[in-house]
Protein backbone atom coordinates (compact mmCIF):
# COMPACT_ATOMS: atom_id res chain seq x y z
CA UNK A 1 0.00 0.00 0.00
CA UNK A 2 1.78 3.68 -0.99
CA UNK A 3 1.49 5.95 1.57
CA UNK A 4 -0.76 8.47 -0.23
CA UNK A 5 -3.37 5.56 -0.25
CA UNK A 6 -2.65 5.09 3.62
CA UNK A 7 -2.64 8.78 4.61
CA UNK A 8 -6.02 8.65 3.07
CA UNK A 9 -7.61 5.61 4.48
CA UNK A 10 -5.88 7.39 8.22
CA UNK A 11 -7.75 10.47 7.63
CA UNK A 12 -11.21 8.99 6.42
CA UNK A 13 -11.14 6.87 9.78
CA UNK A 14 -9.77 9.52 12.08
CA UNK A 15 -12.91 12.17 10.63
CA UNK A 16 -15.82 9.66 10.92
CA UNK A 17 -14.49 8.59 14.26
CA UNK A 18 -14.32 11.94 15.83
CA UNK A 19 -18.46 12.07 15.73
CA UNK A 20 -18.51 9.93 18.80
CA UNK A 21 -15.45 11.88 21.00
CA UNK A 22 -16.73 15.01 19.12
CA UNK A 23 -20.42 14.72 19.77
CA UNK A 24 -22.42 11.84 20.35
CA UNK A 25 -20.16 10.29 23.08
CA UNK A 26 -18.07 13.14 24.34
CA UNK A 27 -17.14 10.85 27.75
CA UNK A 28 -15.02 9.16 25.27
CA UNK A 29 -12.47 12.16 25.70
CA UNK A 30 -12.17 11.34 29.32
CA UNK A 31 -12.93 8.10 30.49
CA UNK A 32 -12.03 8.05 34.14
CA UNK A 33 -13.65 4.68 35.09
CA UNK A 34 -12.08 5.07 39.06
CA UNK A 35 -14.52 7.79 39.50
CA UNK A 36 -17.57 5.45 38.18
CA UNK A 37 -16.66 2.72 40.55
CA UNK A 38 -16.62 5.15 43.83
CA UNK A 39 -19.16 8.10 42.86
CA UNK A 40 -19.27 9.39 46.22
CA UNK A 41 -15.77 9.34 47.15
CA UNK A 42 -14.05 13.06 47.47
CA UNK A 43 -10.66 11.08 47.36
CA UNK A 44 -11.41 8.78 44.76
CA UNK A 45 -12.29 11.17 42.60
CA UNK A 46 -9.29 12.97 43.36
CA UNK A 47 -6.85 9.71 42.39
CA UNK A 48 -9.14 8.94 39.03
CA UNK A 49 -9.93 12.27 37.47
CA UNK A 50 -8.33 12.49 34.59
CA UNK A 51 -9.75 16.15 34.00
CA UNK A 52 -9.55 17.77 37.42
CA UNK A 53 -7.52 14.85 39.25
CA UNK A 54 -4.10 12.79 39.55
CA UNK A 55 -5.91 10.72 36.26
CA UNK A 56 -4.95 7.20 37.48
CA UNK A 57 -6.59 4.47 35.08
CA UNK A 58 -8.11 7.06 33.09
CA UNK A 59 -7.65 7.43 29.32
CA UNK A 60 -8.74 9.34 26.55
CA UNK A 61 -10.52 7.95 23.38
CA UNK A 62 -9.96 11.04 20.99
CA UNK A 63 -6.95 12.11 18.96
CA UNK A 64 -7.56 15.52 20.48
CA UNK A 65 -7.03 14.46 23.92
CA UNK A 66 -4.22 12.33 23.04
CA UNK A 67 -2.14 15.18 21.16
CA UNK A 68 -3.90 18.17 22.50
CA UNK A 69 -0.74 19.44 24.30
CA UNK A 70 2.08 17.43 23.76
CA UNK A 71 2.07 17.37 19.81
CA UNK A 72 1.23 13.90 18.44
CA UNK A 73 3.05 11.10 20.25
CA UNK A 74 3.83 9.43 17.18
CA UNK A 75 6.83 11.89 16.30
CA UNK A 76 8.29 11.80 19.44
CA UNK A 77 11.34 9.59 20.11
CA UNK A 78 11.03 7.02 22.76
CA UNK A 79 13.93 8.42 24.98
CA UNK A 80 12.12 11.71 25.14
CA UNK A 81 8.48 9.80 26.37
CA UNK A 82 10.25 8.28 28.61
CA UNK A 83 11.80 11.11 30.72
CA UNK A 84 8.20 12.73 30.30
CA UNK A 85 6.86 9.31 31.87
CA UNK A 86 9.75 9.33 34.65
CA UNK A 87 8.69 13.79 35.09
CA UNK A 88 5.46 12.82 35.31
CA UNK A 89 5.02 10.22 37.90
CA UNK A 90 7.56 12.02 39.96
CA UNK A 91 5.79 14.96 40.25
CA UNK A 92 1.79 13.57 39.96
CA UNK A 93 2.36 10.21 41.51
CA UNK A 94 4.91 11.14 44.03
CA UNK A 95 5.17 14.60 45.03
CA UNK A 96 1.80 15.62 44.94
CA UNK A 97 0.76 12.80 47.09
CA UNK A 98 3.52 13.27 49.82
CA UNK A 99 2.66 16.88 49.92
CA UNK A 100 -0.80 16.70 49.55
CA UNK A 101 -2.20 13.90 51.60
CA UNK A 102 1.06 13.38 53.80
CA UNK A 103 2.16 17.00 54.85
CA UNK A 104 -0.82 19.27 53.76
CA UNK A 105 1.58 21.32 52.87
CA UNK A 106 0.61 25.22 52.35
CA UNK A 107 -2.54 24.39 53.65
CA UNK A 108 -3.20 22.29 50.09
CA UNK A 109 -6.41 20.34 51.73
CA UNK A 110 -8.10 23.59 51.70
CA UNK A 111 -7.85 23.94 48.17
CA UNK A 112 -8.56 21.54 44.73
CA UNK A 113 -5.82 19.00 44.13
CA UNK A 114 -5.43 20.25 40.55
CA UNK A 115 -6.72 24.00 39.46
CA UNK A 116 -5.87 26.92 37.83
CA UNK A 117 -8.05 29.49 39.81
CA UNK A 118 -6.90 31.65 42.55
CA UNK A 119 -8.14 30.96 45.72
CA UNK A 120 -8.55 32.78 49.27
CA UNK A 121 -7.15 31.36 52.74
CA UNK A 122 -10.54 30.15 52.94
CA UNK A 123 -10.54 28.10 50.04
CA UNK A 124 -12.96 30.36 48.14
CA UNK A 125 -12.27 31.75 44.62
CA UNK A 126 -10.17 34.78 44.80
CA UNK A 127 -12.65 38.12 43.46
CA UNK A 128 -9.44 39.71 41.18
CA UNK A 129 -11.82 42.30 40.28
CA UNK A 130 -11.98 43.89 43.97
CA UNK A 131 -8.48 44.09 43.70
CA UNK A 132 -8.05 46.11 40.27
CA UNK A 133 -8.07 49.84 39.97
CA UNK A 134 -9.71 51.87 36.69
CA UNK A 135 -5.71 51.81 35.40
CA UNK A 136 -5.75 47.84 35.28
CA UNK A 137 -3.05 48.45 37.88
CA UNK A 138 -2.94 46.52 41.67
CA UNK A 139 -4.91 47.97 44.41
CA UNK A 140 -3.32 47.54 47.64
CA UNK A 141 -5.30 48.48 50.11
CA UNK A 142 -7.75 46.22 48.17
CA UNK A 143 -5.31 43.44 47.83
CA UNK A 144 -4.45 43.90 51.44
CA UNK A 145 -7.94 43.80 52.57
CA UNK A 146 -8.81 40.80 50.92
CA UNK A 147 -5.54 38.55 51.77
CA UNK A 148 -2.91 36.91 49.86
CA UNK A 149 -3.68 35.07 47.01
CA UNK A 150 -3.20 30.96 47.09
CA UNK A 151 -2.93 28.31 44.55
CA UNK A 152 -3.85 24.81 44.18
CA UNK A 153 -0.80 22.53 45.22
CA UNK A 154 -0.71 21.11 41.59
CA UNK A 155 -0.31 24.85 40.17
CA UNK A 156 1.98 25.78 42.94
CA UNK A 157 4.22 22.83 41.85
CA UNK A 158 4.08 23.05 38.31
CA UNK A 159 5.92 26.73 38.86
CA UNK A 160 8.22 24.97 41.02
CA UNK A 161 9.85 22.44 38.59
CA UNK A 162 9.14 25.29 36.14
CA UNK A 163 11.90 27.40 37.94
CA UNK A 164 13.82 24.21 38.09
CA UNK A 165 13.09 23.41 34.30
CA UNK A 166 14.58 26.68 32.89
CA UNK A 167 17.63 26.53 35.14
CA UNK A 168 18.31 22.95 34.34
CA UNK A 169 18.24 23.82 30.27
CA UNK A 170 21.17 25.92 30.83
CA UNK A 171 23.37 23.45 32.82
CA UNK A 172 22.66 20.81 30.38
CA UNK A 173 23.26 22.48 27.16
CA UNK A 174 26.65 23.43 28.72
CA UNK A 175 27.74 20.55 30.04
CA UNK A 176 26.79 18.08 26.91
CA UNK A 177 26.95 20.26 24.10
CA UNK A 178 28.98 22.79 25.22
CA UNK A 179 31.79 21.70 23.02
CA UNK A 180 30.22 20.68 20.14
CA UNK A 181 28.95 24.34 20.46
CA UNK A 182 31.78 25.67 20.32
CA UNK A 183 33.73 23.37 17.66
CA UNK A 184 30.62 24.01 14.98
CA UNK A 185 30.83 27.75 15.52
CA UNK A 186 34.64 27.56 14.79
CA UNK A 187 34.15 25.28 11.83
CA UNK A 188 31.22 27.72 10.60
CA UNK A 189 34.07 30.64 10.10
CA UNK A 190 36.22 28.32 7.98
CA UNK A 191 35.26 26.89 4.94
CA UNK A 192 34.70 23.34 5.46
CA UNK A 193 33.49 20.81 3.23
CA UNK A 194 29.87 20.84 3.37
CA UNK A 195 27.50 17.74 3.34
CA UNK A 196 25.39 16.73 0.81
CA UNK A 197 22.46 18.26 2.08
CA UNK A 198 24.39 21.75 1.34
CA UNK A 199 25.92 20.50 -1.70
CA UNK A 200 22.25 19.97 -3.82
CA UNK A 201 20.46 23.11 -2.06
CA UNK A 202 23.66 25.33 -3.56
CA UNK A 203 21.96 24.93 -6.52
CA UNK A 204 18.92 27.76 -5.52
CA UNK A 205 19.60 30.92 -4.79
CA UNK A 206 19.99 32.05 -1.17
CA UNK A 207 18.10 34.12 1.02
CA UNK A 208 19.90 37.91 1.44
CA UNK A 209 20.51 38.96 4.62
CA UNK A 210 18.78 41.98 4.12
CA UNK A 211 15.80 39.93 4.06
CA UNK A 212 15.94 39.08 7.69
CA UNK A 213 17.44 42.58 8.93
CA UNK A 214 14.65 44.25 7.19
CA UNK A 215 12.20 42.47 8.76
CA UNK A 216 13.65 42.61 12.41
CA UNK A 217 13.80 46.40 11.98
CA UNK A 218 10.64 46.86 10.55
CA UNK A 219 8.38 44.59 13.78
CA UNK A 220 10.56 46.29 16.28
CA UNK A 221 9.79 49.79 14.93
CA UNK A 222 6.25 48.99 14.79
CA UNK A 223 6.67 47.07 18.54
CA UNK A 224 8.23 50.21 19.72
CA UNK A 225 5.66 52.60 18.30
CA UNK A 226 2.89 50.86 20.09
CA UNK A 227 5.21 50.95 23.22
CA UNK A 228 5.61 54.95 23.03
CA UNK A 229 2.14 56.12 21.70
CA UNK A 230 0.37 53.49 23.92
CA UNK A 231 2.13 53.69 27.59
CA UNK A 232 -1.06 53.27 29.11
CA UNK A 233 -2.73 50.58 27.13
CA UNK A 234 0.47 48.85 27.40
CA UNK A 235 2.62 49.48 30.04
CA UNK A 236 5.13 48.47 28.64
CA UNK A 237 8.26 50.99 28.29
CA UNK A 238 10.89 50.60 25.09
CA UNK A 239 13.55 49.25 27.64
CA UNK A 240 11.39 46.87 28.77
CA UNK A 241 10.84 45.25 24.95
CA UNK A 242 14.06 45.37 24.26
CA UNK A 243 15.47 43.27 27.38
CA UNK A 244 12.15 41.02 25.91
CA UNK A 245 14.42 40.61 22.72
CA UNK A 246 17.63 39.95 24.30
CA UNK A 247 16.36 37.10 26.33
CA UNK A 248 14.51 35.29 23.78
CA UNK A 249 17.85 35.64 21.79
CA UNK A 250 19.79 34.43 24.61
CA UNK A 251 17.20 31.17 25.41
CA UNK A 252 16.76 30.52 21.61
CA UNK A 253 20.18 28.19 21.02
CA UNK A 254 19.63 26.06 23.98
CA UNK A 255 16.08 25.16 24.14
CA UNK A 256 16.56 25.15 20.10
CA UNK A 257 19.23 22.14 20.98
CA UNK A 258 16.50 20.50 23.79
CA UNK A 259 14.10 20.99 20.73
CA UNK A 260 16.30 19.03 18.36
CA UNK A 261 16.98 16.24 20.32
CA UNK A 262 13.73 15.49 22.07
CA UNK A 263 10.78 17.25 20.14
CA UNK A 264 9.70 18.62 23.49
CA UNK A 265 10.05 22.71 23.92
CA UNK A 266 10.88 24.16 27.37
CA UNK A 267 9.02 26.98 27.74
CA UNK A 268 10.24 30.88 28.67
CA UNK A 269 7.09 31.85 29.82
CA UNK A 270 7.50 31.09 33.58
CA UNK A 271 11.66 33.18 33.71
CA UNK A 272 9.94 36.21 31.78
CA UNK A 273 7.17 36.76 34.14
CA UNK A 274 9.27 36.49 37.24
CA UNK A 275 11.89 39.09 36.00
CA UNK A 276 9.07 41.72 34.67
CA UNK A 277 7.00 41.25 37.60
CA UNK A 278 10.24 42.15 40.10
CA UNK A 279 11.13 45.18 37.41
CA UNK A 280 7.56 46.08 37.29
CA UNK A 281 5.05 45.13 39.76
CA UNK A 282 1.62 45.72 39.82
CA UNK A 283 1.15 46.15 36.20
CA UNK A 284 -0.28 43.21 34.34
CA UNK A 285 -0.62 43.83 31.02
CA UNK A 286 3.17 45.10 30.63
CA UNK A 287 3.89 41.41 32.08
CA UNK A 288 1.84 39.66 29.54
CA UNK A 289 3.43 41.89 27.12
CA UNK A 290 7.11 41.06 28.29
CA UNK A 291 6.37 37.57 28.11
CA UNK A 292 4.70 37.34 24.83
CA UNK A 293 7.75 39.39 22.95
CA UNK A 294 10.03 37.20 25.39
CA UNK A 295 8.72 33.63 25.27
CA UNK A 296 6.92 33.76 22.10
CA UNK A 297 9.46 35.24 20.09
CA UNK A 298 11.98 32.48 21.38
CA UNK A 299 9.05 29.96 20.53
CA UNK A 300 8.41 31.05 17.14
CA UNK A 301 12.39 31.07 16.54
CA UNK A 302 12.34 27.52 17.01
CA UNK A 303 9.33 26.96 14.98
CA UNK A 304 10.61 28.79 12.45
CA UNK A 305 14.58 27.35 12.61
CA UNK A 306 12.21 23.61 12.42
CA UNK A 307 10.72 24.50 9.35
CA UNK A 308 13.44 25.56 7.49
CA UNK A 309 15.40 22.54 8.61
CA UNK A 310 12.99 19.93 7.12
CA UNK A 311 13.35 22.62 3.37
CA UNK A 312 16.84 21.77 3.47
CA UNK A 313 16.35 18.19 4.07
CA UNK A 314 13.36 18.01 1.70
CA UNK A 315 15.36 20.36 -0.62
CA UNK A 316 12.90 23.15 -1.09
CA UNK A 317 14.28 26.60 -2.37
CA UNK A 318 15.61 28.49 0.54
CA UNK A 319 13.85 32.14 -0.76
CA UNK A 320 10.45 30.17 -1.70
CA UNK A 321 10.30 28.81 2.62
CA UNK A 322 11.05 32.29 3.83
CA UNK A 323 8.63 33.91 1.21
CA UNK A 324 5.83 31.19 2.87
CA UNK A 325 6.38 31.35 6.58
CA UNK A 326 6.28 35.41 6.13
CA UNK A 327 3.07 35.40 4.02
CA UNK A 328 1.34 32.76 6.38
CA UNK A 329 2.21 34.34 9.35
CA UNK A 330 0.72 37.55 8.23
CA UNK A 331 -2.63 35.59 7.52
CA UNK A 332 -2.73 33.50 10.21
CA UNK A 333 -1.99 35.91 12.44
CA UNK A 334 -5.03 38.43 10.81
CA UNK A 335 -7.62 35.06 10.89
CA UNK A 336 -7.01 34.10 14.38
CA UNK A 337 -7.30 37.81 16.28
CA UNK A 338 -10.45 37.80 13.30
CA UNK A 339 -11.68 34.46 14.92
CA UNK A 340 -10.97 35.37 17.93
CA UNK A 341 -13.30 38.50 18.74
CA UNK A 342 -15.82 36.44 16.58
CA UNK A 343 -16.28 33.77 18.70
CA UNK A 344 -16.15 36.03 21.98
CA UNK A 345 -19.41 37.73 20.95
CA UNK A 346 -21.26 34.50 19.00
CA UNK A 347 -20.50 31.98 21.40
CA UNK A 348 -22.41 32.44 24.54
CA UNK A 349 -20.77 31.99 28.19
CA UNK A 350 -17.53 31.57 26.22
CA UNK A 351 -14.41 30.55 28.86
CA UNK A 352 -16.99 30.89 31.71
CA UNK A 353 -16.41 27.10 33.32
CA UNK A 354 -19.13 28.05 35.86
CA UNK A 355 -22.12 28.64 32.95
CA UNK A 356 -20.97 25.97 30.56
CA UNK A 357 -22.03 22.60 29.92
CA UNK A 358 -20.06 19.36 31.29
CA UNK A 359 -19.06 18.52 27.84
CA UNK A 360 -18.46 22.23 26.49
CA UNK A 361 -15.75 22.73 23.90
CA UNK A 362 -15.25 26.53 25.13
CA UNK A 363 -13.59 26.13 28.33
CA UNK A 364 -10.57 28.06 27.27
CA UNK A 365 -8.36 26.62 29.53
CA UNK A 366 -4.56 27.96 28.43
CA UNK A 367 -6.62 31.33 28.19
CA UNK A 368 -7.54 30.93 31.71
CA UNK A 369 -4.30 29.70 32.91
CA UNK A 370 -2.90 33.01 31.30
CA UNK A 371 -5.07 35.17 32.86
CA UNK A 372 -4.30 33.96 36.08
CA UNK A 373 -0.56 34.15 35.18
CA UNK A 374 -0.93 37.51 34.83
CA UNK A 375 -2.41 37.72 38.39
CA UNK A 376 0.31 35.91 39.82
CA UNK A 377 3.12 37.41 37.96
CA UNK A 378 2.25 40.78 36.85
CA UNK A 379 -0.84 42.19 39.21
CA UNK A 380 0.38 40.80 42.75
CA UNK A 381 3.83 40.28 41.40
CA UNK A 382 6.11 37.83 42.55
CA UNK A 383 7.16 39.15 45.15
CA UNK A 384 4.40 39.04 47.22
CA UNK A 385 3.89 35.62 45.78
CA UNK A 386 6.68 33.56 46.04
CA UNK A 387 9.21 36.06 47.68
CA UNK A 388 9.33 37.40 51.62
CA UNK A 389 5.74 39.08 51.53
CA UNK A 390 4.32 35.61 49.87
CA UNK A 391 3.09 32.40 50.63
CA UNK A 392 5.26 30.00 48.83
CA UNK A 393 8.81 31.96 48.92
CA UNK A 394 10.41 28.21 49.35
CA UNK A 395 10.01 27.47 45.90
CA UNK A 396 12.96 29.78 44.85
CA UNK A 397 15.27 26.53 45.80
CA UNK A 398 13.98 25.02 42.85
CA UNK A 399 16.18 27.17 40.14
CA UNK A 400 19.44 25.55 42.55
CA UNK A 401 18.42 22.13 42.43
CA UNK A 402 17.32 22.45 38.53
CA UNK A 403 21.09 23.74 37.85
CA UNK A 404 22.64 21.23 40.14
CA UNK A 405 20.48 18.13 38.16
CA UNK A 406 22.17 17.89 35.22
CA UNK A 407 25.23 18.09 37.06
CA UNK A 408 24.72 14.73 38.27
CA UNK A 409 23.77 12.96 35.37
CA UNK A 410 26.74 14.55 33.75
CA UNK A 411 29.00 13.20 36.46
CA UNK A 412 27.46 9.74 35.96
CA UNK A 413 27.95 9.62 32.28
CA UNK A 414 31.64 10.72 32.92
CA UNK A 415 31.54 7.93 35.73
CA UNK A 416 30.19 4.91 33.85
CA UNK A 417 31.04 6.06 30.04
CA UNK A 418 30.03 2.50 28.56
CA UNK A 419 26.32 3.04 30.05
CA UNK A 420 24.32 4.02 27.29
CA UNK A 421 20.92 4.99 28.69
CA UNK A 422 22.92 7.82 31.22
CA UNK A 423 23.41 10.21 28.43
CA UNK A 424 19.52 9.56 27.45
CA UNK A 425 18.51 11.19 31.32
CA UNK A 426 17.53 14.71 29.85
CA UNK A 427 16.68 16.82 32.91
CA UNK A 428 14.84 19.86 31.18
CA UNK A 429 12.40 17.43 29.76
CA UNK A 430 11.96 15.41 33.07
CA UNK A 431 11.67 18.54 35.04
CA UNK A 432 9.36 20.40 32.63
CA UNK A 433 7.29 17.15 31.91
CA UNK A 434 4.03 18.60 33.22
CA UNK A 435 5.08 22.24 32.72
CA UNK A 436 1.67 22.51 30.54
CA UNK A 437 -0.41 21.12 33.47
CA UNK A 438 -2.46 22.88 33.69
CA UNK A 439 -3.86 23.78 31.45
CA UNK A 440 -3.40 20.22 30.00
CA UNK A 441 -4.69 17.32 32.32
CA UNK A 442 -3.63 14.10 33.81
CA UNK A 443 -5.19 12.77 30.90
CA UNK A 444 -3.55 14.21 28.00
CA UNK A 445 -0.73 12.85 29.80
CA UNK A 446 -1.56 9.40 30.42
CA UNK A 447 -3.18 8.95 26.94
CA UNK A 448 -0.09 10.70 25.17
CA UNK A 449 2.53 8.49 27.62
CA UNK A 450 0.49 4.98 26.62
CA UNK A 451 0.03 5.51 22.98
CA UNK A 452 3.54 7.41 22.20
CA UNK A 453 4.95 4.11 23.95
CA UNK A 454 2.85 1.56 21.66
CA UNK A 455 3.81 3.02 18.50
CA UNK A 456 7.62 4.09 19.10
CA UNK A 457 8.52 0.73 21.32
CA UNK A 458 6.64 -2.19 20.82
CA UNK A 459 5.66 -1.08 16.92
CA UNK A 460 9.13 0.17 16.47
CA UNK A 461 10.99 -3.00 17.68
CA UNK A 462 8.57 -5.67 16.30
CA UNK A 463 7.60 -4.54 13.46
CA UNK A 464 10.01 -2.44 12.46
CA UNK A 465 8.98 -1.83 8.50
CA UNK A 466 5.83 -1.01 9.29
CA UNK A 467 6.72 1.97 11.35
CA UNK A 468 9.00 3.08 9.19
CA UNK A 469 6.74 3.57 5.98
CA UNK A 470 3.51 4.21 7.80
CA UNK A 471 4.17 5.88 11.43
CA UNK A 472 4.71 9.76 10.17
CA UNK A 473 1.76 9.07 7.64
CA UNK A 474 -0.33 7.82 9.70
CA UNK A 475 0.26 10.35 12.47
CA UNK A 476 -0.50 12.98 9.73
CA UNK A 477 -3.99 11.43 8.82
CA UNK A 478 -5.08 11.53 11.98
CA UNK A 479 -4.63 14.85 12.76
CA UNK A 480 -6.19 15.99 9.61
CA UNK A 481 -9.38 13.59 9.46
CA UNK A 482 -10.16 15.58 13.48
CA UNK A 483 -9.31 19.28 12.03
CA UNK A 484 -12.31 18.49 9.32
CA UNK A 485 -14.17 16.95 11.36
CA UNK A 486 -14.22 19.76 14.13
CA UNK A 487 -14.66 22.11 11.54
CA UNK A 488 -17.84 20.26 9.96
CA UNK A 489 -19.48 19.37 13.36
CA UNK A 490 -19.12 23.69 14.47
CA UNK A 491 -20.54 24.70 11.27
CA UNK A 492 -23.76 22.39 11.30
CA UNK A 493 -24.41 21.77 14.84
CA UNK A 494 -22.46 24.04 16.97
CA UNK A 495 -23.36 27.15 15.25
CA UNK A 496 -27.33 26.31 15.75
CA UNK A 497 -26.25 25.06 19.65
CA UNK A 498 -27.96 21.49 18.38
CA UNK A 499 -26.87 19.19 21.04
CA UNK A 500 -28.30 15.55 22.78
CA UNK A 501 -28.07 15.04 26.45
CA UNK A 502 -27.40 11.72 27.64
CA UNK A 503 -24.79 9.84 30.22
CA UNK A 504 -22.45 10.08 27.58
CA UNK A 505 -22.24 13.54 26.89
CA UNK A 506 -22.36 14.33 30.94
CA UNK A 507 -18.46 14.87 30.95
CA UNK A 508 -16.29 12.61 32.98
CA UNK A 509 -18.31 12.08 35.60
CA UNK A 510 -16.02 13.07 38.72
CA UNK A 511 -17.85 15.57 40.01
CA UNK A 512 -16.06 15.56 43.52
CA UNK A 513 -12.59 16.09 42.03
CA UNK A 514 -12.55 19.55 42.58
CA UNK A 515 -13.65 19.28 46.15
CA UNK A 516 -11.08 20.44 48.97
CA UNK A 517 -10.62 18.24 52.28
CA UNK A 518 -9.57 20.37 54.72
CA UNK A 519 -11.98 20.67 57.62
CA UNK A 520 -14.72 23.37 58.03
CA UNK A 521 -13.85 24.32 54.31
CA UNK A 522 -17.56 24.87 52.48
CA UNK A 523 -17.94 24.46 48.38
CA UNK A 524 -20.81 24.59 46.97
CA UNK A 525 -21.66 20.75 45.60
CA UNK A 526 -18.92 19.09 47.94
CA UNK A 527 -19.44 17.04 51.50
CA UNK A 528 -18.01 19.93 54.32
CA UNK A 529 -15.35 17.34 56.56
Amino acid sequence: MSRNTFFFIAMSCSFCYYVFPGYLFSTLSCVSWVCWIWPRSVTAHQIGSGLKGLGLGAFGFDWSTIAAFLFSPLISPFFAIMNVLAGYLLVVFLTVPLAYWGANLYNSKSFPIFSSNLFTAQGQKYNISQIVNNKFELDLAAYNQNGQIHLSLFFTLTYGFGFATIASTITHVFLFYGKEIWQRTVAASKNNRPDIHTKLMRKYPDIPQWWFYALLCGTLAVALALCGFFKEEVQLPWWGLLFACALASFFTLPISIITATTNQTPGLNIITEYVMGYILPGKPIANVCFKVYGYMSMSQAVSFLSDFKLGHYMKIPPRSMFLVQFIGTIVAGTVNLGVAWWMLGSVKDICQTDLLAADSPWTCPGDRVFFDASVIWGLVGPKRIFGKLGVYPQLNWFFLGGAAAPVIVWLAHKAFPNVKWIPLINMPVMLGSTANMPPATAVNYTSWITVGTIFNYFIFKYHKAWWHRYNYVLSAGLDAGLAFMAILLYFTLGLSNTSIEWWGTGGEHCALASCPTAKGVKVDGCPVY
